[in-house]
């Protein structure tokens, strides 16, 4: 048992120096100031672990242990050094959540080092997000969101897309029955069958994906709730490191992070927005609006291709169908642009013609069967 001990103690004290030497370089390599001194201050707290662990194995007679990185850190500490420290993030964020959940289950490892190692997984899993890229798309979520006041690009997307799922979808499943030369009043049920069918599937879905959602955006608001009222000064620790990456200065934040950690409910707001990145007060949503929303634009699509044979029949009905169709479908592709910029007559040609490729599939396949059944 004691030589199993002395192996995982080595083990961790050379994922620790590993560890150091990978934010060195990062913060040799990174050109912003704060982030550097983010990535130095990491560095040291490794080598704090790494020199807890090293203490460890003295007592237990294993000896004092080598600081040396292995090969792979040392190569990976030239590729920061070459390319940036940014192309390390993912590998850091990474090996944080390994020693996180790794020392969870080490009794050696103490409250403090799991607390710190947590606090560290989440610092690089922000830092992460505020990559370049991830800067990027979160600025653009943003501004769609702002633009629309709260209903915005994202929302006319989802819209778009939802009726082109209802049109496409109920045309093809409508000309597949109308190729069996089937009656229209088979036809007519079949397509407010496959109406129903899609649009209550799509709503539901989409309640479960919300719901679930807020479910675990409240789970998440306990666990922080919980921790800020245990472990304070560890959370205002960590909520200064967050806004030392915003580009806050190192007093500024730290001071920022007292004076909100000093009310509970502005403290808990401002870790479920910084750290956990979410409205503590919308939870992402409410799971109905989002169901009728995913509802509506399908059933308003999907009945395009089902209304000609409410009226007509035979033919004339069928031929009707596809010409509201690829109406509908050029108009869907023409409101596309709205978000890409393209140009309408293309962007909408290109929808009509993939929509009217797909029921002419079904319309062929459903033409083969209904010989094959008469």
């Amino acid at each position: 048992m004691t030589g199993e001990r002395v192996e995982r103690l080595r083990r961790n004290h050379r994922d620790e120096i590993d560890s150091a030497v990978l934010y060195d370089a990062m913060a040799s390599a990174e050109r912003e100031e704060r982030l550097a001194g983010v990535y130095s201050d990491l560095a040291a707290a490794e080598r704090r672990h790494a020199a807890g662990w090293a203490e460890q194995l003295e007592q237990l007679g294993a000896g004092r242990p080598q600081v040396r990185p292995r090969g792979r850190a040392r190569v990976l500490s030239w590729l920061a050094r070459r390319f940036g420290a940014s192309l390390l993030l993912p590998t850091v964020a990474a090996r944080e959540q390994i020693d996180r959940r790794r020392y969870t289950i080490q009794p050696e490892a103490g409250d403090a080092l799991r607390d710190e190692e947590r606090a560290h997984a989440r610092l690089l899993t922000e830092l992460r997000a505020a990559s370049p890229r991830g800067r990027a798309a979160e600025a653009l979520a943003r501004t769609e969101y702002r633009r629309g006041g709260g209903v915005g690009g994202n929302a006319l997307r989802a819209a778009v897309l939802g009726a082109n799922d209802g049109l496409v979808s109920n045309l093809s499943l409508v000309m597949g029955v109308a190729g069996a030369e089937l009656s229209s009043a088979t036809i007519l049920v079949t397509g407010i069958a496959g109406l129903l069918a899609g649009a209550l599937s799509m709503a539901m879905g989409e309640w479960i994906s919300v719901q679930s959602s807020r479910e675990l955006y409240t789970h998440q608001l306990d666990v922080e709730r919980l921790e800020i009222a245990t472990m304070p000064e560890l959370e205002t620790e960590e909520l200064a490191l967050i806004y030392r990456a915003k580009g806050i200065p190192t007093d500024d934040a730290h001071a920022l992070a007292v004076r909100i950690m000093r009310d509970k409910d502005t403290a808990l707001d401002a870790m479920a927005r910084e750290e956990l990145g979410f409205d503590p007060e919308a939870l992402g949503g409410s799971a109905s609006v989002a169901a009728i929303a995913s509802f509506v634009p399908f059933t308003l699509g999907a009945a395009v291709p089902v209304l000609p044979f409410v009226f007509l029949s035979g033919t004339a009905a069928t031929v009707t169908s596809v010409a509201a169709s690829a109406c509908g479908l050029f108009l869907l592709g023409s409101a596309i642009t709205l978000l890409t910029h393209r140009g309408v007559v293309r962007t909408g040609g290109r929808q009509l013609a993939i929509g009217l490729a797909a029921a002419a599939v079904t319309f062929a396949i459903g033409r083969l069967v209904g010989v094959e059944i008469t």
